[in-house]
């Protein structure tokens, strides 16, 4: 007897089924953005192409890129592909840097994603019966909501706690005993510091799983929360541009890079210069095209973060690289391209050293400056002889595995901000 446990058939369809239905959906989404959303039709005129133009996969390279740059100038609802009366749920981005990124879903668009995150948490090894604390935000930000429905819709218990109140949430998850957490991997940290800080044996609470994602993290990372938390933790990606969490997803069984679920979403990598596609393998900018999505179908979304595809391993679909940065948060130091996540990963090899930093970027004269704020372990004092040694190790470090010259603030527990949502890695305080 099939239970919501079980494979769907599309996990292990052959190559050549998941690129016919593929091919099939991309041509009725082309068909649906042209003859309903005004911007896309404009768009698509611009760039002498039309649906029936799509004979191929391949042929998706003749259509225009969207980017949030479009979904702000349309906004709110210029990019919608329904009328409003058939709008189940709007969702926004936070709108820091001007006009927020309107979403908006209809009850089939809702019980899509709602499939696609229960998909990615029993991938990511939920078992029946498991209850699951969300510690991602609700309200407008897709996080707190498309985890919740995922995990009701895979008939799991949710504690639908959202961000913040890290003390009360290391209390409830004490007393409530939840198997899975949904949350960012920074936040993650600071729940990790609060069991800690309350005396409770982070390691020994009943946390089995975390499911990880929002921001860019590593795999030193990674091993860092197992080994803190005594868990295994997962990775998964989403945007709201393109649903929201459940995307794509690791498995457990492999943790060797989210599985995009390919029958809802067509991945491309492209070169972030030319715009050109590239082969499977190759690092650059990944691209979205929604195949299922009624409200706001999305037509190869730039969305800036840095990846590569690679095999399927646990399902036919294939897998994406963990996020190693955005071509937007990259910092150019002197002429280097410089990630935070390298930063972190030099971070984590030094044991007297904790995972909460900072790059803070300045400008002396004409020369680009970069300080790593970084607070030390639990324990260890900022002037001990054992800090100082980690911040010189990590300066030669960075000089000599990413290129670039650092200097480094030693900072006491807590002196960093923690992030209820995703982590601010990087402060630029140059001037233009």
């Amino acid at each position: 007897m099939k239970t919501s446990f079980d494979l769907e058939p599309i996990e292990k369809a052959s190559v050549d089924e998941l690129r016919a239905l593929q091919l099939q959906r991309l041509k009725s989404t082309l068909m649906h953005a042209y003859a309903n959303s005004p911007v896309y039709r404009a768009k698509f005129d611009a760039a002498g192409v039309h649906p029936q133009d799509c004979n191929s996969l391949a042929d998706l390279a003749k259509f225009p890129f969207t980017t949030k740059a479009d979904l702000r100038d349309s906004y709110p609802f210029g990019m919608f592909a329904v009328q409003r009366d058939k709008l189940a749920r709007i969702h926004a981005s936070s709108g820091t840097t001007g006009k927020p990124t309107v979403v908006g879903y209809t009850l089939n668009d809702i019980d899509t994603w709602s499939n696609c995150v229960a998909r990615s948490i029993r991938a990511a090894g939920a078992r029946p019966a498991d209850t699951v604390h969300v510690s991602y935000g609700y309200g407008l930000f897709t996080g707190g909501l498309g985890a919740h429905y995922g995990a009701e819709k895979l008939g799991l218990t949710v504690v639908p706690f959202g961000g913040g109140q890290t003390e009360r949430q290391v209390q409830l998850i004490n007393d409530f005993t939840p198997d899975i957490i949904m949350v960012t991997p920074s936040y993650m940290l600071a729940l990790a510091d609060e069991f800690e800080r309350q005396g409770l044996s982070a390691s020994d609470s009943s946390l089995r799983l975390g499911i990880f994602g929002a921001e860019p993290w590593t795999n030193d990372m990674r091993l860092n929360i197992e080994q803190r938390m005594g868990m295994d933790a997962v990775d998964i990606y989403g945007l709201s541009e393109v649903m929201g969490p459940g995307v794509a997803s690791e498995c457990v069984e492999t943790k060797d890079g989210p599985t995009i679920w390919e029958d809802h979403f067509y991945p491309e990598i492209i070169d972030p210069e030319t715009g050109e596609p590239v082969a499977d393998g190759e690092i650059g900018e990944l691209v979205f095209t929604s195949l299922t999505k009624e409200a706001l179908p999305i037509i190869r979304y730039r969305t800036r973060d840095l990846t590569r595809l690679l095999p399927g391993t646990a399902r036919t679909m294939r897998r994406m690289e963990k996020i190693t940065g955005r071509s937007d948060d990259m910092m150019i130091v002197r002429g280097v391209n410089v990630f935070p996540t390298q930063i972190e990963e030099l971070i984590l090899r030094q044991a007297a050293l904790s995972a909460h930093y900072q790059c803070v970027l300045t400008k002396e004269g004409p020369l680009d400056n970069l300080m790593v704020k970084v607070e030390t372990r639990v324990g260890l004092g900022p002037e001990s002889p054992l800090a100082k040694e980690a911040a010189q190790a990590l300066v030669h470090d960075a000089k000599a595995y990413i290129g670039t010259s650092l200097s480094v603030e030693l900072c006491a527990e807590g002196a960093i901000e923690r992030s209820q949502g995703k982590a601010k890695r990087v402060l630029d305080l140059r001037k233009n």
